[in-house]
């Protein structure tokens, strides 16, 4: 049920101690256009994602052209160069041409001790592209370049992947997270930019197109326990429910089979609930007669090479975006009034939480990291989730008691069966939604800062 534990207790291990002079604020989201809803007196959220016409007009291109449309997007005009890539993964070596795209300086509304980027593009056989990522601290000074990742939908041209190794005197990257190493020295993230390279087998006229790049910069209090949220919205919504368990010891050469399939278990359950599916076509490398092949594929090409895992963030959202409009995003909520409101306006969130078996009656076991589906609240208040961890499908809809919800979710530090002290993740999730939102999903989008 677990991702590898390594990474991401090392990862949230640095947000634990985030913020520690702001321990005693409520967390809440951070938009970067105006709220809809009362939020607590200080940002711990700042989202900012480009995606519109204009956004991709304001950036600094070399060799890429913006698309109009419904939906506005970034491809290869003339390439700007050509060079060599040697896949870690394969040992094998190709030439690429690429152009390259990077943002405008963005300052966070929030001085910020992690950022995670997140993606939405569409990659052609004999095309890929590269995310990086430079932070500015507080001083001015600023980050080398970081890869963020290597991806591509398929995976006959590179091994999509994450790069470990990098790092400043003041920052590292733990696979898709760039986080301040000693939040307590007042060290912040004031500022980034992003930078996009897409590249293509040379002499053709293939591209990828990019149509929407962004990060999330958080800052989140040190905390054991979260203040409690009053119910305000029941909603259950019709999410198809899958079992990760059902697929134990098929493919192993992804993360060791279904036991660690629980990102892209409900990363497809979502991709379902919005009506879309890979096709025939899609899934004939599946084995015959396996159950729900649909969460195969989603295993394979969520599957990180460098992490060995299926639960790198980014590279879920961005499986999600390579089905027809939709779009796809990693953040963080600053409450479980930020989740209502989503389902209640008909968007179910994927959300990443660790426990012990006691701190979550129902669930049957404790983790050290997994990620449900939340698909409803009861009349009380308590969380409706589709819990991939389950024996069956049958079996994967699961109520939990709102407060334990609550705190197993948005709380950074927690402790662990042997009384040590461990992380949470402090309130991450995926939001995955449709280019043509209503007018209501579209007020909580924007409202949270991603739209």
């Amino acid at each position: 049920m677990t991702s590898p534990t390594s990474r991401r207790t090392v990862l949230t291990a640095a947000l634990a101690t985030a913020a520690a002079a702001a321990s005693a604020a409520p967390a809440a989201a951070a938009p970067t256009s105006e709220p809809s809803a009362p939020q607590a007196a200080a940002p711990l959220v700042d989202n900012r994602f480009w995606h519109t016409y204009t956004d991709w007009r304001w950036g600094s291109g070399d060799g890429t052209r913006v698309l109009a449309g419904t939906r506005p997007g970034l491809a290869i005009a003339t390439p700007a160069g050509r060079t060599d890539y040697t896949d870690p993964h394969t040992g094998e070596t190709a030439a690429w041409e690429y152009a390259t795209w990077t943002s405008p300086l963005h300052r966070s509304a929030v001085p910020a001790t992690e950022l995670i980027t997140s993606w939405n593009a569409r990659t052609p056989a004999g095309t890929w592209i590269a995310v990086e990522l430079s932070a500015t601290y507080a001083d001015g000074t600023a980050t080398p370049w970081f890869v963020m990742g290597r991806w591509a939908s398929g995976d006959g041209d590179i091994r999509r992947t994450s790069v470990d190794g990098q790092g400043d005197p003041h920052s590292s990257v733990w696979t898709d997270t760039l986080s301040v190493d000693d939040a307590a020295s007042g060290v912040r993230f004031t500022a980034y930019r992003i930078r996009l390279t897409l590249y293509r087998t040379p002499g053709t006229r293939l591209t990828p197109t990019v149509w929407r790049v962004g990060a999330m910069a958080s800052d989140v209090p040190d905390r054991f326990t979260v203040p409690a949220t009053t119910p305000s919205h029941a909603r259950e919504l019709r999410v198809p429910r899958y079992s990760q368990n059902v697929h134990i010891g098929q493919y192993p050469e992804y993360d060791n089979g279904g036991e660690a399939w629980c990102s892209p278990t409900s990363s497809q359950m979502i991709i379902e609930y919005w009506g879309r599916k890979p096709t025939a076509e899609d899934l004939a490398w599946v084995r015959p007669g396996l159950p729900d092949p649909q969460v195969c594929h989603a295993a394979r090409y969520t599957y990180d090479y460098q992490y060995g895992g299926c639960g790198n963030w980014p590279f879920n959202a961005a499986y999600a975006a390579t089905y027809r409009d939709l779009n796809a995003v990693v953040t963080r909520l600053g409450s479980l009034t930020d989740l209502e409101r989503l389902v209640h306006a008909g968007i179910p969130v994927i959300t990443s939480q660790s426990f012990l078996e006691e701190e979550l009656p129902g669930a049957g076991y404790g983790t050290a990291g997994h990620l449900m589906t939340v698909v409803g609240f009861t009349p009380a208040g308590d969380v409706i989730a589709n819990d991939p961890a389950s024996p069956d499908n049958e079996a994967v809809r699961r109520v939990y008691r709102r407060r334990d919800w609550e705190n197993i979710w948005l709380r950074t530090k927690r402790y662990d069966a042997s009384g040590r002290v461990r992380s949470g993740t402090g309130g991450v999730c995926y939001v995955y939604w449709p280019s043509g939102p209503t007018p209501g999903q579209r007020r909580v989008l924007r409202s949270l800062g991603l739209l």
